[in-house]
């Protein structure tokens, strides 16, 4: 069904710049302004943009593991079967997502758990970002670089199609 790994595709795209465009936002632009603001002001404004942020967070979290398996398992995963360098980095880049998804949900959650991070969620924000502009170098490069198996499986099918043509 192509119709569904386009929209599979979609929803985690649009997810990515949903929750990697806010948080460049949240810590670039909106944290050095509310820094500004008197002491009340910016813990109020960190409440209500977190309060409503976090929707975004965990709905995103939700959208990306439906989206990103889905995109994986069905759609790009059986197109490089046998590519070795295609599935380790798949790996690093999953491995890499669930860090960024701990940390951002340690950032909006409440937990005491996470209380040192969000003591420091600059650093930590800079950390996700980071990891998310990683992330997303993987994902280029896996999209555009030459599939060497199916190359090679392309090549041996001509093959055999000239040796057929060969011999009738």
């Amino acid at each position: 069904m192509l119709w569904v790994a386009i929209v599979s595709r979609w929803i985690h795209i649009i997810t990515a710049v949903v929750l990697v465009g806010g948080s460049i936002f949240l810590r670039f632009v909106l944290g050095p302004a509310a820094v500004q603001l008197p002491d009340d002001s910016h813990a109020k404004l960190k409440e209500l943009v977190l309060g409503t942020w976090k929707k975004f967070v965990h709905g995103g979290i939700a959208f990306f593991l439906i989206s990103g398996f889905y995109n994986y398992l069905a759609v790009q995963g059986p197109q490089h079967k046998g590519d070795k360098l295609y599935h380790a980095l798949m790996g690093i880049k999953i491995l890499l997502a669930l860090a960024v998804f701990l940390i951002a949900s340690g950032l909006v959650g409440r937990s005491k758990a996470f209380a040192a991070m969000r003591a420091k969620a600059k650093l930590w924000q800079g950390i996700m970002i980071a990891l998310a502009i990683l992330i997303i170098g993987i994902s280029g490069f896996l999209k555009v670089r030459p599939n060497p198996v199916a190359a090679s499986n392309a090549t041996n099918a001509a093959v055999v199609t000239s040796v057929d043509n060969c011999l009738m």
